[in-house]
């Protein structure tokens, strides 16, 4: 019996060291102060996660309607044959378009091993401060303003006599805008948006790359000659009539 009393007297000093631990918990819970605590933000509203990129998808769209409102195509009277431009401009021209294409490129690896570290888009802007994304739209809209520029001009003019190619200077600058514009999205509406930018990212970089080969196959390859060529039927008949004429002019 007396091994009896001595057991309960233990399982109820147990008992009473288990409460007054949970109770300590608790009072450190209660002292706690509500800054301290992680609060986790609700998903935005559909109207935000799939209206956003979808209204950004359609001001694509919008930029390239307006564009074409206000400068309707026509056949210009004005063009280049780059093959009769000087050496010199021929070579550095040639020399900075595949430069720009080799910082695409280096722009492309880096996409690659940012969502490698990162793990997705919605985490690598996330991790980015609101400073480091001015500075990063900054820079990449010069960037992609340029490079275009530099590229599109002397293709538009190359192939002034064809609609469809007065097309693909200002979609893929109007594309590498958009693209900047869903960075912002990512960040600080829904990861819905990297759909938009995955879409524009292909899509300019798909424009970019026909106009830097269309440019190098005639800055350095004019024996070549493509079905677009405005000069073709000439050059051709010219190779024909003069087998020593490798290109036509």
């Amino acid at each position: 019996m007396k091994a009896i009393w001595i057991l309960a007297v233990l399982a109820a000093g147990l008992l009473w060291s288990e409460w007054s631990l949970a109770q300590d918990d608790l009072s450190v819970l209660d002292t706690l102060a509500m800054d301290d605590l992680v609060e986790v933000e609700p998903p935005p509203p559909a109207w935000q996660s799939i209206g956003g990129p979808v209204a950004l998808g359609v001001f694509f769209f919008l930029v390239l309607w307006l564009g074409r409102l206000a400068v309707p195509f026509r056949v210009s009277k004005e063009s280049l044959t780059l093959f009769y431009y000087p050496t010199g401009v021929k070579r550095g021209l040639a020399l900075a378009i595949t430069l720009y294409g080799i910082a695409f490129a280096f722009g492309a690896a880096e996409i690659g091993y940012q969502l490698h570290l990162h793990g997705s888009a919605e985490a690598y802007f996330a991790n980015m401060s609101q400073g480091k994304l001015i500075a990063f739209t900054h820079a990449h809209l010069f960037g992609f303003t340029t490079s275009f520029l530099v590229i599109g001009i002397p293709f538009s003019m190359q192939f002034n006599q064809l609609w469809i190619y007065q097309w693909v200077f200002p979609v893929g600058l109007a594309a590498a805008l958009t693209d900047v514009m869903s960075w912002w999205g990512i960040k600080y509406v829904s990861p819905n948006f990297e759909i938009i930018s995955m879409a524009c990212g292909i899509l300019f970089s798909v424009t970019y790359l026909y106009m830097l080969i269309g440019l190098l196959r005639v800055l350095l390859f004019p024996q070549v000659i493509w079905a677009t060529d405005k000069d073709r039927s000439e050059r051709l008949s010219k190779k024909e009539q003069d087998p020593t004429s490798h290109t036509g002019y």
